[in-house]
């Protein structure tokens, strides 16, 4: 098969899974009238759950949670203190078959443990809500993604950046025009200890879900990974605490090409921590620019463009004021309450499976590249992970 007759095979594959996405499976109700049986699958013996993934059923009208499990008793004991379900297990196996929940939180931290688990909440016919990173290479995503597709069933990723109000509203104003037209992004880890490979892995990923959120997916990459200096090769892989598949280099420079002419890209090194300060991405339009500070409630700010003068230029960061943008707030029901609504109304969530996957396969792009030496295009023919 040719490169193109690859691509178009990729492409009609993709269709045919968006075609699919319009009549996915409603989630049942429960033995209790009007209710739906969730679960969590936590392993806190190699650390703690994703940013609250243990409690994200709480509160929730007709949703009672069933179970948790954890295989570290002192963790699963106080998960459960926290959370209450009505049982817990030190095997989550055990628990998909006894449990048979239609709703999973899998909250571990260690994306080398969310292939194996999602797949069998898929195979008990769960929808999921996943940890990001969602997995550690393309070929576990797309393998998750077609059974998901097959068994009508909906993938959500805590890439949840996209959903903040005020990412929301900045969208809006650019598309209004409040930068003008968006010509490049220019994204920052947040270049700590994990400079390089690991910052890409943990933090560029959501740098990257953020980039197709403004920009549309990428059509090629092209990288420079280093470490200590000198380009890597296979053998400077290593794993880290937070598994998230191999890592490596301890700089990372990329370049992403979208369409429209719009460009973008990610760096992480521990030398530029002070000069770029806070973590996160830059957005240059041809009348201004914007910045995203990350975290888990983001920052936004504006700078209009003056004129270099004899005295340097006057450029100033300002916070977004919601008042410069015309369109309407919109209607946010925040990841969890939009993947639950996603499934009553036969649609892919708004952090999708398919965006998780597709962060992940611009990271396996960045190490692809820099071990060619050479612009991969998207998608990436080779779907395992470089490293490997």
């Amino acid at each position: 098969m040719t490169h193109l007759q690859t691509r178009r095979h990729f492409l009609a594959s993709a269709l045919t899974l968006a075609a699919a996405a319009a009549s996915p499976k409603v989630l049942h109700a429960g033995p209790k009238a009007g209710t739906y049986k969730a679960a969590v699958i936590g392993h806190t013996g190699r650390g703690d759950y994703g940013h609250g993934l243990d409690g994200i059923f709480s509160e929730r009208k007709n949703i009672e949670l069933v179970a948790i499990a954890d295989p570290d008793e002192p963790g699963r004991t106080k998960a459960a203190s926290n959370v209450k379900p009505l049982r817990t297990y030190s095997d989550y196996r055990e628990m998909l078959a006894k449990e048979r929940p239609h709703l999973v939180s899998v909250a571990m931290r260690h994306a080398d443990l969310h292939y194996p688990a999602i797949l069998d909440c898929l195979k008990a016919d769960a929808h999921v809500y996943s940890e990001k990173p969602f997995v550690t290479a393309p070929n576990e995503a797309d393998e998750l993604l077609s059974l998901a597709r097959k068994s009508e069933l909906r993938i959500a990723v805590a890439h949840t950046m996209r959903m903040m109000p005020i990412i929301v509203r900045l969208k809006q104003g650019i598309r209004e025009g409040l930068i003008g037209d968006l010509v490049e992004m220019r994204a920052y880890g947040k270049q700590d200890s994990r400079a390089g490979g690991e910052d890409m892995m943990v933090l560029g990923s959501h740098l990257f879900d953020l980039m197709r959120f403004f920009a549309g997916s990428p059509v090629s990459c092209s990288a420079r990974v280093l470490q200590s200096g000198h380009p890597i090769t296979r053998e400077d892989r290593r794993m880290v605490k937070d598994n998230i598949g191999y890592v490596a280099g301890d700089t990372v420079f990329s370049q992403f090409a979208f369409e429209n002419g719009i460009n973008g890209t990610f760096t992480s090194a521990a030398k530029l921590r002070d000069t770029m300060g806070h973590w996160g991405i830059e957005l240059f339009g041809s009348k201004g620019a914007a910045r995203i500070n990350c975290d888990i409630s983001p920052n936004v700010f504006l700078r209009r463009a003056t004129a270099w003068s004899a005295k340097g230029k006057a450029d100033t960061w300002e916070p977004l004021d919601s008042a410069m943008v015309q369109s309407p707030p919109e209607h946010n029901l925040g990841p969890v309450g939009d993947w639950l609504q996603a499934i009553e109304q036969k649609r892919d969530p708004e952090c999708s499976g398919r965006n998780g996957a597709w962060a992940v396969e611009m990271v396996c792009a960045v190490y692809q590249s820099a071990l060619t030496n050479a612009s991969v295009p998207f998608p990436l023919l080779n779907r395992a992970h470089p490293l490997t």
